[in-house]
């Protein structure tokens, strides 16, 4: 019994000093970036799926305020990033955001008559964060989504389900274009991707 109440005791005493942790991590600048994201996500459907082009239209200025694409086009590049000109850096750049804001447009209409969690806490990896959500689509599957937030507070990977890095993916495929034709050919091939899905039919 002495020690029940002992234990009882430690409890309420580290109970204040765990409170301030918890509204930190709810008030972090980096879970407010995802919220922002996924409230844009919810307003672009909360007509269901609109055609492509329109979603594209909806949720690109918000991802572009939540992601940080010459963050991201410059690690899905890799070590050939530094050989790039200026100019062939921004096209790069440019038709990375425009092929990712595209592709998550695309994958949005699953996601239609679902909902969007985040988990108000953060997980601190050195000078970055992570701010773990779920997706839940209309039919009750659902997806863990982890958002790795730079110093910035902008998003610079996607981790699904803990492990599987957008990142990586693009790295991956971005290595044939790489090496077969430097800068150029990465961006025809961004561009080609993005007009691709752009212009395929809608799933009746």
């Amino acid at each position: 019994m002495r020690l029940t109440r002992r234990l009882a005791a430690v409890a309420l005493l580290a109970a204040p000093l765990l409170a301030p942790v918890s509204a930190w991590a709810a008030d972090d600048p980096a879970v407010q970036t995802v919220r922002d994201l996924y409230a844009a996500f919810t307003d672009a459907l909360k007509d269901g799926p609109s055609p492509l082009p329109a979603r594209v239209a909806a949720v690109g200025p918000a991802l572009e305020k939540a992601f940080d694409f010459p963050a991201m086009a410059r690690v899905a590049v890799g070590s050939k990033w530094s050989s790039f000109t200026p100019e062939q850096q921004a096209a790069v750049t440019d038709a990375f955001k425009r092929s990712l804001t595209v592709t998550y447009a695309n994958r949005l209409a699953r996601a239609a008559g679902g909902k969007f969690d985040v988990t108000p806490k953060v997980e601190e990896r050195g000078s970055q964060r992570v701010v773990p959500t779920r997706v839940t689509a209309a039919d009750g599957d659902d997806s863990a989504v982890d958002f790795v937030v730079n110093a910035d507070n902008r998003i610079q990977d996607v981790l699904l389900n803990g492990d599987v890095s957008e990142i990586a993916a693009q790295r991956n495929a971005l290595s044939t274009p790489l090496k077969s034709g430097g800068a150029d050919a990465v961006v025809k091939f961004l561009r080609q991707r993005a007009d691709s899905m752009l212009a395929a039919k809608p799933t009746p």
